[in-house]
């Protein structure tokens, strides 16, 4: 049987052409997902997402493995950075259908409840004759029947590209609290903390890592990569270097609030403790190597 799964045909060719190469070197190598996550620090989940197309692997798990399997970082980064560009235009236009859908919605939620007495419908002519409410009553539900079809569409989408089955129902980022909440009451199993109650903790004991985490912001400073690490499930960001040497420092701000994380030895990554945030830019970190060089994402 396969080692791989196909990629699915809606697979942007630029994160397929990725993702390929990243089977082939992992295959190369002869290693298996769980070395993978050992020698990596990403874990064994996120890899089988970023090697079965579900997800699109961060630069900084792209510059782990080309350490991992003796390979030149830049001719991996120089795929990656097309391939990101293609994911990040497919959830800007998930965004827009989402909003769309919630149009949609609304109107039809107006149309059957906005007609009573005295009220009027945007669409409809003062005074419509009595032979003309028939028409109006399909068009309503017309549309509330097209805001239901698109849901389906959408999710559907979000399904193929979660890798979630239809038993889970909506991603977790589609119904994340708001990041001022402290309570864990109502989020998925595993993740004990929102927002402020964030602050100061390690994102992954507090279950913010894993499928759940995106990198916003990317910079290279010397060999070592920075990122800014975004939950939106869990409303918080953190900072995180990879290709670290011992005595590398990392800080991530925002909203008044700093954390720091040092590379210790033996480390090739380290990462901050989280910092609440509203939204994945308002968080910056920045980096002081040890030997002096220093950096932050813009």
């Amino acid at each position: 049987m396969a080692r791989w799964k196909a990629l699915p045909e809606e697979l942007d060719p630029q994160i397929a052409e990725l993702t390929r190469q990243l089977r082939r070197l992992v295959d190369q190598r002869g290693l298996s997902v769980a070395a993978l996550a050992d020698r990596t620090g990403y874990s064994r989940t996120s890899w089988e997402r970023y090697l079965n197309g579900r997800l699109l692997a961060p630069k900084g798990a792209v510059v782990a493995l080309a350490e991992v399997t003796g390979t030149s970082p830049v001719h991996l980064t120089t795929m990656w950075e097309p391939a990101e560009r293609a994911w990040r235009r497919a959830e800007s236009r998930h965004d827009r259908t989402m909003e769309q859908i919630r149009i949609t919605q609304a109107r039809a939620e107006l149309g059957d409840f906005g007609g009573g007495a005295g009220t009027t419908t945007v669409d409809a002519p003062p005074m419509t004759p009595p032979h003309a409410e028939p028409p109006a009553g399909k068009r309503r539900v017309l549309l509330f029947l097209a805001g239901a079809a698109a849901v389906l569409v959408v999710l559907g989408t979000v399904l193929l590209l979660t890798g979630r089955d239809g038993g889970e129902g909506i991603p977790d980022a589609a119904k994340s609290p708001s990041p001022s909440a402290t309570s864990a009451a109502g989020l998925p199993p595993g993740v004990k903390c929102v927002g402020i109650g964030c602050t100061g903790k390690d994102a992954e004991a507090m279950g913010c890592g894993g499928d759940l985490v995106t990198t916003a912001r990317t910079a290279t400073v010397g060999a070592a990569t920075l990122e800014v690490r975004y939950s939106r499930t869990c409303g918080a960001a953190w900072g995180r270097i990879t290709g670290a040497a011992p005595g590398d420092r990392v800080r991530v701000t925002a909203g008044g609030e700093s954390r720091r994380g040092v590379a210790t030895a033996g480390e090739t990554y380290t990462y901050t403790p989280m910092v609440a945030v509203g939204a994945a830019a308002e968080a910056k970190a920045c980096v002081t190597l040890a030997s002096g060089r220093t950096g932050c994402t813009k």
